[in-house]
């Protein structure tokens, strides 16, 4: 199951590579710091992802317009199966569903972890909650680098969870996670490269 994650991930990287280059320039996007025209690149891509239905639903899976709760999809996926993530995501969608973000804030941890989520999870969710309750960071304006270092400052947040943040929420293109243990395997077992040599994986 790793296994076809990792691919699925490759799939899409790729795609929204592929995505962006029809709807602007590379080069562009990086030199613009135009809001306007960010968002509008990252609805592009949105649409053309979801025109394939089984990446559609790969998406799906991750975005969400509510950044803690696109972040917490992140936190309860992280050191755990791909099949176990998916369980406690529908369990924790159910749990909120129509709860505003102070009211989640205010669920007991026991709430979360009759769920299956952990004390230490449940406590790193609502740090990112707790974080985003007054927040004023430009995440659309702000580069990707600038983005990890924000959401790094929330303690369970690293750089795993931003890079897929960037990819999956804000549809940021050429994001490459060589944290992510099961693609990278993929990419040894598919491609028979030597992921310890940074030369051939950078």
């Amino acid at each position: 199951m790793l296994k076809n994650l990792a691919k699925s991930q490759i799939l899409i990287f790729f795609f929204i590579i592929s995505c962006s280059s029809e709807v602007y320039e590379p080069q562009e996007y990086v030199s613009t710091n135009l809001t306007a025209e960010k968002i509008t690149l990252s609805n592009e891509i949105l649409k053309k992802l979801k025109k394939d239905h089984y990446i559609k639903s790969l998406v799906d899976e991750r975005f969400n317009e509510n950044y803690p709760l696109a972040l917490s999809y992140l936190v309860i996926e992280q050191q755990v199966s791909f099949k176990a993530a998916i369980t406690i995501k529908e369990r924790f969608i159910k749990k909120v569903e129509n709860l505003s973000n102070d009211e989640i804030i205010e669920l007991e941890d026991k709430d979360l972890q009759s769920i299956g989520i952990s004390y230490r999870k449940a406590t790193y969710i609502k740090n990112v909650f707790m974080f985003f309750k007054d927040y004023s960071f430009d995440f659309i304006g702000a580069s990707n680098k600038e983005v990890i270092n924000e959401l790094s400052k929330i303690k369970g947040i690293g750089i795993w969870s931003s890079e897929m943040f960037l990819m999956f929420v804000l549809m940021r293109i050429n994001i490459f996670s060589k944290g992510d243990l099961a693609l990278m395997n993929s990419i040894k077992i598919n491609y028979k490269i030597d992921i310890k040599d940074e030369s051939k994986v950078n």
